[in-house]
């Protein structure tokens, strides 16, 4: 599957800012892992899984990562992808726990990623680049701040990679400050 394929896959289904901007934002946290962590010749499949892993939260928000699974087999997606974008809503809609180190990497960050959008938006910079691991710290201790995030998975996530919750909390945002230049340029073009 390629970049443009996924693409039109998931805005058959996605149409509103936030939901694709999260979606890019995913996918290139993803590449980003893949390159950091040894996974190089990867990164392609990597930034798939991210950018389709919520396919079907905008319209079946009650199916997540149930109704995604029958939407891609439609679309003839190849079912490595197919379980590794379900596996996200692992303990929370599926039962698929993630396996393989992408997989847990995908769980770990997903809820991560909305957080640390949510602390950039209340910067004076409205971005990560400014931003250091101790106020995300803060953040993420304040379970009245971006209460939608689940500190919860967060914490699972770091478990499942044999992480410190600060290494995932300090890798997850330099990904995104990495990656906020290629993020806002995808965005700005849609």
């Amino acid at each position: 599957m390629t970049r443009e394929e996924a693409w039109q896959l998931l805005t058959t289904y996605n149409k509103e800012p936030f939901h694709l901007r999260h979606a890019i934002t995913v996918e290139h946290v993803m590449g980003w892992y893949a390159r950091e962590l040894g996974y190089g010749d990867e990164a392609e499949y990597w930034s798939l899984v991210g950018l389709l892993h919520d396919l079907d939260f905008e319209q079946w928000p009650e199916e997540h990562c149930k109704k995604s699974q029958e939407l891609m087999r439609q679309a003839g997606v190849e079912e490595r992808i197919i379980r590794s974008t379900a596996c996200h809503g692992w303990g929370l809609c599926v039962d698929i726990k993630p396996e393989h180190e992408m997989e847990k990497v995908l769980y770990a960050t997903d809820e991560l990623t909305g957080l640390i959008g949510a602390a950039a938006l209340m910067r004076p910079s409205k971005s990560v680049a400014d931003m250091e691991l101790k106020s995300l710290k803060k953040k993420f201790k304040d379970k009245k701040f971006a209460a939608g995030c689940s500190r919860e998975v967060i914490l699972s996530g770091a478990e499942l990679l044999g992480w410190e919750l600060d290494r995932l909390l300090e890798l997850t945002l330099k990904a995104m400050q990495s990656e906020e230049g290629a993020i806002e340029a995808a965005v700005a073009a849609l």
